[in-house]
């Protein structure tokens, strides 16, 4: 039996009626369907705001606690119009001694006696690469002035590694591979150069450096050599 062999001829009305209150619930059924996927859609959306918030003051409260510089936080390339290539450049003499110990030409003198060399042909060791290949002199951060610069930035001025990444826009775990290996070229540099043999000296030439001493330290007679303090920090044992 279909829906209208329920209805004969006189109840035709009450069929009409009947067919619109079916549609009726129908369409409000459809309605609540869509509302709950509208809220569905709406609980999922403040769910993604609300991890993305988390992890956003996450972030936030890291980066507070965070002791050290990324990529982000120093300048864009370090080749170009860093701290260390404004003094480099300039080649100033009281700006070399200051933060490096030495003046522009004996900084040159120590370039140029092999620790270029020993720069360029020597790869940098890295956990991810093979050690035993070529140098890649175009993807290093520092050309060999640079790493020599950086090198006695370390040795001579008693800064935080912090201020050596600024100064040479380097991240952290550069810098410390940076000075672990400059150091060893740096040695190995200054062991081939007869100027950077400590010996005692004789006669007038000993003479002649005793006479340097003297005019600045009167009763300091007897010596061919002195040191400045480098203000380095100490502690208490």
């Amino acid at each position: 039996m279909t829906m209208t062999d329920r209805f004969d001829d006189d109840d035709a009305n009450d069929y009409d009626a009947y067919n619109s209150t079916m549609q009726d619930m129908f369409f409000h059924q459809m309605q609540m369907l869509e509302e709950e996927d509208e809220l569905a859609v709406a609980a999922a959306g403040i769910v993604i705001y609300l991890h993305e918030e988390v992890r956003r003051m996450r972030n936030a409260r890291r980066a507070r606690n965070r002791q050290y510089l990324l990529r982000a936080d120093l300048l864009p390339n370090p080749r170009l119009d860093t701290p260390w290539q404004a003094l480099y450049n300039h080649q100033n003499k009281r700006g070399f001694v200051t933060t490096m110990g030495l003046d522009p030409d004996t900084f040159q003198i120590v370039l140029d006696s092999g620790f270029r060399d020993l720069w360029d042909s020597t790869p940098i060791p890295r956990s991810d690469t093979n050690s035993g290949g070529s140098p890649r002199l175009s993807r290093r951060s520092l050309d060999a002035a640079g790493a020599l610069g950086l090198i006695l930035h370390y040795l001579s001025s008693p800064m935080l590694e912090v201020s050596l990444c600024e100064i040479f826009a380097l991240i952290p775990a550069t810098v410390s591979r940076y000075i672990q290996i400059s150091l060893s070229l740096l040695l190995q540099t200054l062991r081939r150069m007869p100027q950077s043999r400590v010996c005692y000296l004789t006669g007038s030439e000993f003479q002649e450096q005793n006479d340097l001493i003297v005019v600045r330290h009167p009763r300091l007679t007897g010596a061919f050599g002195s040191m400045d303090g480098l203000n380095l920090p100490v502690s208490e044992r």
